[in-house]
């Protein structure tokens, strides 16, 4: 897994530094925009550092995108076919949360991400990161409490959320297994 995380940060701080270069933004601009240091920009624009879930959803909401846009330009090469061992894997090093990109690279407006956290882990993302996406959350195993700004949903295996207007969001898996489930977002 370290050999994927290190050739993921690194795919990720060179999407990061093309999407800032191609906005015009110096390293300022896109800190004052995303509310993440220079200096960790520049670390993570580098590959030097595995950047959190909730940086990279920030730095992504600065450019207009979602954080599996953002993997998937990162990692995504083109193609109707994304077999299994090409599917882009990011770990979160804060939560342990683990998040495989499904979709291949494609115009279509619809993304699929399998995602498992860890039991006892919460990971939350401000209202920003779905203001261009709907999305669903389909519980594959574990159980889910999914907060979608102050109402918390309950979620057991099988089960399907329909996510509101963009709010404030926390998945926080409450064990004692691991939360797998699957996301369809869909941009627009």
């Amino acid at each position: 897994m370290n050999d994927i995380a290190n050739d993921i940060s690194s795919s990720l701080g060179n999407r990061i530094h093309s999407e800032r270069t191609l906005r015009g933004w110096s390293l300022a601009q896109l800190a004052e925009r995303s509310d993440v240091s220079k200096a960790m920009l520049s670390t993570i624009e580098q590959g030097k550092t595995s950047p959190t879930a909730a940086l990279l959803v920030r730095i992504a909401a600065a450019f207009g995108m979602t954080l599996s846009t953002l993997i998937a330009r990162a990692e995504l090469k083109g193609g109707g076919l994304l077999r299994e061992g090409e599917q882009p894997v990011w770990r979160d090093p804060a939560t342990g949360y683990l998040r495989r990109h499904l979709s291949p690279a494609s115009d279509m407006p619809l993304e699929l991400v399998k995602v498992r956290l860890p039991a006892g882990a919460s990971v939350s993302f401000p209202a920003a990161s779905y203001a261009f996406i709907k999305q669903q959350i389909w519980l594959i195993g574990g159980r889910l409490d999914f907060t979608e700004g102050e109402v918390v949903h309950s979620l057991r295996a099988g089960d399907c959320l329909a996510l509101g207007a963009p709010s404030d969001c926390t998945f926080h898996s409450p064990g004692p297994d691991a939360a797998d489930y699957l996301v369809a977002l869909v941009r627009g």
